[in-house]
Order: C-alpha cells, then structure tokens, then sequence
C-alpha cells in the first residue's frame, strides 16, 4: 500500500540507502577516500557488499551521495533553526553558524572534499542536484534579507548578490578552518564573519 505516494518497497528502500550513507560517512572519515573499501563500507551497514551495488555505483558514487545526504540533513537543520531565530541580525549569524558547525562536526569527512574533490564540489561543476541544494541555501537567505530589508532592518542593497556573497563568505570560513588556518575559536570566527557582514549591510 502507498506511503505518503510512495510504495513500502520505496520506504524501505529509502531507509536503507539512508542508513547506507551514514555508514559510509563514518568510514570515509576513519580511512579517507583512497583508503576506503566497498568491503568497508559494506561491512559497516551490515550488508554484502554485492548488495552494496544494488544501490551504488562505485566508491565515488558512495561519496557523492554521501555528502549530498549531508546537505540535505544540513538544510534541513538551517530552515528549523532559521525559522526560530528573531530578527534578520539573528538569522544570518544562525545560518552561519549551522554550516560552520556541521562542518566542524563532520571534519574529516568533509576534508576528504577540500583534497580530493575541490574541483567536483564546486557549484559550478557538481551536478544539478547539488547546484539545487546550494541554491536552496542562498535563497532561504535571500528571503530572510527581504524581508529585513521591509522591516528597515538594513540598507537598499542588491539582496540577491548579498544573499550568494554571504553564502560564500561562510563556505571560505568553513575551508579555513577545516584546513586549521584560522587560530581564533569557532565563536570568536562566528562573531567576526557575523559583524563583518552586519557593519556592510546594516543601517
């Protein structure tokens, strides 16, 4: 019988990929990508690795959907806590501060990306749905500027250009710091971005 339009094959199918990836997530993370194994991964999601293939291509299939996965779960978690801040100034400093403490959260897997994946990740060569999920990102704070800038909140600017640049701005803190080229702590590094904005933006 369908779920929700979906059969319960496609349920259980989902579910399962779903607790695929995060299995691959913590192998890629404890080996890196050129150490990893289908066999690993596999072994870690308790399944053989022949099934593995029912629902994956290669190893590097596994990591993309792998981090795709990741932003959707990062998504989702910027639109809740969106949602419950108050104010624009608010808003933007949870925004950042949820990608750069995901990022943090998940800092050997996401590394893997800055060695071995800078040129596929990148929204200008990844595939469609990831353009589509870095594009949710940056629109969600375009609405919340738009609506700051009804309320008076900031200046006359070119909210969508500010909405990308911010966008940017925090995905250049989050390689910093996963590359430890930043000394300060995530909050002082969370703060500087957050007033650096604010001082440009801001009436």
């Amino acid at each position: 019988m369908p779920v929700t339009g979906r059969t319960k094959q496609q349920v259980v199918s989902e579910f399962r990929c779903a607790e695929i990836l995060e299995a691959a997530r913590r192998v890629f993370a404890k080996k890196g990508l050129a150490d990893a194994t289908m066999d690993e991964i596999a072994a870690a999601a308790g399944l053989a690795k022949g099934t593995l293939y029912l629902y994956f291509e290669s190893k590097r299939d596994v990591y993309l959907k792998t981090l795709q996965h990741g932003k959707v779960e990062l998504l989702e978690q910027i639109k809740s806590n969106m949602e419950a801040a108050k104010g624009l100034r608010a808003k933007i400093r949870t925004l950042i501060a949820t990608r750069v403490r995901f990022a943090e959260e998940n800092r050997d897997f996401y590394k893997i990306y800055l060695t071995e994946f800078s040129n596929v990740i990148h929204p200008a060569s990844i595939n469609e749905e990831f353009r589509r999920l870095d594009l949710k990102q940056a629109k969600a704070l375009e609405q919340a500027l738009r609506e700051g800038l009804d309320r008076g909140e900031i200046r006359q600017i070119n909210i969508e250009a500010a909405a990308f640049m911010i966008h940017d701005m925090t995905r250049n803190l989050i390689t910093r710091r996963l590359l430890r080229w930043s000394k300060a702590n995530i909050e002082e590094d969370i703060d500087f971005i957050c007033d650096f904005i604010w001082t440009g933006i801001g009436c």
